[in-house]
């Protein structure tokens, strides 16, 4: 009896000792990756709520009488909202996405049905050419469009301007969409490939059908693909709207060229000069908690309308 139930239990132990092994192996996987993200995502967002809530106060001309510490409640935050260039800012994204996003949106989508349409020529070759400027860091698109937008150096300009037509791509009115439309050149190949992709998921039965019943390439657009890919299109919007808020390196880079653009023109540029030029880190991390915040509810207030549509 005894000789007998050795091996069994001996099998019980090493299935024991298997399963807890099998069930470790994941979590060893993805330790690093979880000690990565807690380092460069979560620890700094608690940090900067952190920052946000005290003040630094530097003793002496030079702070050479110490520096102290202390919570400071809402006040980095009242004195960020009652900075008028940041909330002016805030408002010139907000009409910004208003305008850009749309029109992005439906230059996108309208690409990525041309492409995978039945009759498309080449799909791989115009899917590669419509991505390629998303693989152009910010600055370096930007300074390539700013030889287009600045005057002597623009061919637009002067081309323009033998037949009469007088163009300020960086004027105090005009500037706003010179960066919207670098911003949709670089981005709507990007968005277009998160379109296809939810496209090329679509059954084929569904083709086959319209198909049968006489569709026409319209209809199909209509009827099949356009709900089927909503998902992806609550996704790019989405995207879209964050990074509108998060806009940075094309006004910074075109401020050089465009008087019209000042240190606070965008939100993130509001916050940087904050930090950085006038070495109040505390109001700068405000300023960051509260673009976040405003992030977070235009994108909330996206997703519930567009829930509330579909159901």
């Amino acid at each position: 009896m005894t000789t007998a139930g050795a091996p069994a239990s001996a099998r019980r132990h090493r299935t024991g000792a298997g399963s807890r092994a099998g069930g470790r192996a994941p979590w060893i996987l993805i330790t690093p990756f979880l000690a990565l993200f807690v380092l460069t995502f979560i620890l700094p967002i608690i940090v900067a709520i952190g920052s946000s809530f005290t003040r630094v106060t530097r003793s002496g001309l030079f702070g050479e009488g110490g520096v102290t510490t202390e919570f400071a409640w809402f006040q980095n935050y009242a004195q960020a909202l009652d900075d008028g260039n940041f909330v002016a800012s805030i408002g010139r994204m907000l009409l910004f996405g208003i305008v850009q996003v749309p029109v992005m949106i439906v230059l996108c989508t309208i690409l990525a049905l041309l492409l995978e349409s039945a009759s498309a020529r080449w799909p791989g070759f115009f899917r590669a050419a419509y991505f390629l400027p998303y693989g152009i860091p910010g600055v370096i698109a930007t300074i390539l469009w700013s030889f287009l937008y600045v005057p002597g150096l623009s061919p637009i300009v002067d081309v323009a301007g033998a037949v009469g037509l007088q163009l300020d791509f960086l004027g105090p009115s005009t500037v706003l969409w010179s960066i919207a439309n670098i911003v949709t050149w670089t981005y709507t190949g990007y968005n277009m490939m998160i379109i296809i992709a939810q496209l090329k998921s679509i059954p084929t039965e569904l083709y086959e059908a319209a198909k049968v019943d006489g569709a026409s390439s319209w209809r199909v657009a209509r009827s099949i693909q356009l709900p089927l890919i909503r998902p992806a299109l609550v996704l790019t919007t989405v995207f879209s709207i964050i990074g509108t808020l998060q806009l940075f390196a094309e006004p910074q880079v075109l401020q050089t060229v465009a008087p019209a653009i000042d240190s606070q023109y965008t939100p993130n540029l509001s916050a940087y000069t904050t930090a950085f030029a006038y070495n109040d880190y505390n109001v700068a991390a405000a300023q960051s908690v509260l673009i976040a915040v405003v992030a977070f509810l235009l994108s909330f207030l996206f997703l519930r309308f567009t829930n509330r549509r579909s159901s």
